[in-house]
């Protein structure tokens, strides 16, 4: 499978057979990434310009937008209830995870969950290989928040994602950058990557922290 970071939560798993979108990002947001991008399947997680613009996908995709299970051309896709903040979404409303069953790994992608995770979250995130996490704060958990709902998952490969960058800069997002949640984790250097190409057996054994760069990123 390869994962490709589209800019704020969204990204392009590409597998052997069905290639999934989440969360997709309106240009207002900063990003002009979803150029020419097609899916079989988009996940949405709310209704919100920079996590729901499905518009900018073509491929005639299917689109799932709220919790339940389903099983599209051999993906399984289990949408999980939570929240947009920390008062059960009495401020942002609700969020749906995704826990993605993609060639052989299962990716949790978390999308603006905004608190740690309850118990019932806890234990449908057990098992997820590989988990996509906003960690820029503002209206999602923060760096801090962020580590304990690692320690939550223990995941084997992290992504962040939702931070700031210098596409959004001017857009009036509250956002940190990816590096503090990078000191949060411990790590004091890193390389972005363009994109990550993982296998079931090449996922890491101890868990690894990946930060990508957003395509078009530079150029």
């Amino acid at each position: 499978m390869e994962i490709t970071w589209l800019g704020h939560s969204c990204f392009r798993l590409r597998g052997k057979d069905v290639t999934l979108v989440t969360d997709p990002v309106s240009p207002e947001i900063g990003y002009h990434t979803l150029t020419r991008v097609s899916a079989d399947i988009v996940t949405i997680s709310h209704d919100h310009p920079g996590h729901s613009y499905k518009q900018g996908i073509s491929g005639n995709p299917y689109v799932i937008s709220r919790p339940g299970e389903y099983e599209i051309r051999d993906v399984l896709i289990t949408g999980v209830p939570s929240y947009h903040d920390g008062q059960r979404g009495k401020i942002r409303g609700r969020n749906t995870i995704y826990l993605i069953h993609m060639d052989e790994i299962v990716i949790c992608h978390l999308g603006d969950l905004g608190h740690p995770l309850t118990e019932d979250q806890q234990e449908e995130m057990t098992g997820a290989d590989i988990l996509l996490i906003p960690v820029g704060g503002g209206s999602t958990i923060t760096a801090a928040q962020a580590a304990e709902v690692i320690s939550q998952v223990e995941p084997r490969l992290i992504i962040p994602m939702h931070y700031a960058t210098a596409a959004t800069q001017g857009k009036g997002l509250i956002l940190e950058p990816v590096e503090k949640f990078c000191e949060e984790m411990g790590i004091t250097d890193y390389q972005a990557q363009p994109k990550v190409t993982v296998t079931r057996s090449s996922l890491p054994a101890e868990p690894q922290v990946i930060v990508l760069s957003y395509r078009g990123q530079g150029g």
